[in-house]
């Protein structure tokens, strides 16, 4: 049992050391191809698609269509510029406006893109919307929902490697170290995957909304918004799946240059 676990923990480590995604040129954890991914993707947006109320044929409608093309044809000349424009080959987009109160908008992979009605008011204008849209589509790119989906298959394998690794000891220590494992391992590495993969697409965003001819600057007003929304209150970044609202806001700031410069050397950007 020993042995099967050690050789599938090192199949990990290899699939780790493999898989380059080719927007952020960096060596991810990722057990999960598009060709895998994509099917069950394009299943649940159609079952989503059925079970609730798509606005259509309003401004809010139309604007989230024409944010989501800008978007998407950003994209397609990011990918282009960076030799890699068969990526999107096998991406179904759709631009999607939902009546639902929640802060909301999410992008499956493969490009099925879904904005709640009730995040409007928060993002204000066709610039906000951008940086929402903008930053959804980043996490598709980077194929963060496959790396979360193999994290979570290695954080299992952890587990196993432990429980076998404490079946000579008591059942109450065996629960104290699974417990510890349990608690060490989500905030410890689970959330802190969580947190880079939102500061990821950050930085993706602002790279796509400049690319599509929208003020990265912009984007501060927009999660400053977010930010007053929320409260003070909240949970603490460290136990959080996203970075802190002071930290995210700072962090943009500080990417809004090389989104810009980048912008240009695609060669759409103002």
């Amino acid at each position: 049992m020993k042995k099967h676990l050690i050789i599938g923990l090192f199949t990990a480590v290899l699939v780790y050391s493999c898989a380059t995604n080719p927007v952020t040129g960096k060596k991810n954890l990722n057990f999960v191809s598009n060709s895998e991914l994509f099917p069950s993707s394009f299943q649940q947006y159609s079952q989503f698609i059925s079970e609730n109320k798509v606005i259509t044929g309003t401004t809010d409608a139309k604007l989230v269509e024409n944010v989501g093309i800008k978007i998407r044809k950003a994209a397609e000349k990011y990918l282009t510029f960076l030799g890699q424009s068969q990526y999107l080959n096998d991406y179904r987009w759709e631009y999607k406006l939902v009546d639902n109160k929640e802060v909301n908008a999410w992008c499956m992979p493969g490009g099925k893109i879904v904005v709640y009605s009730g995040i409007l008011p928060v993002t204000q204008n066709e610039s906000g919307l951008a940086t929402v849209m903008g930053h959804e589509v980043s996490h598709a790119l980077a194929n963060h929902g496959a790396q979360r989906m193999s994290a979570a298959q290695l954080q299992q394998i952890g587990g196993a490697a432990l429980d076998a690794a404490t079946s000579t000891k008591s059942e109450s220590t065996r629960q104290i170290f699974a417990q510890a494992y349990g608690v060490g391992s989500e905030v410890g590495v689970m959330l802190p995957f969580s947190r880079s993969n939102e500061s990821e697409a950050d930085k993706i965003g602002l790279t796509l909304m400049a690319i599509a001819g929208y003020n990265p600057d912009d984007a501060i007003a927009f999660w400053s918004r977010m930010s007053a929304k929320s409260g003070a209150a909240g949970t603490p970044e460290f136990m959080s799946t996203h970075p802190s609202d002071a930290t995210r806001i700072a962090n943009l700031k500080a990417l809004i240059p090389e989104a810009k410069a980048t912008a240009l050397k695609v060669g759409i950007i103002k």
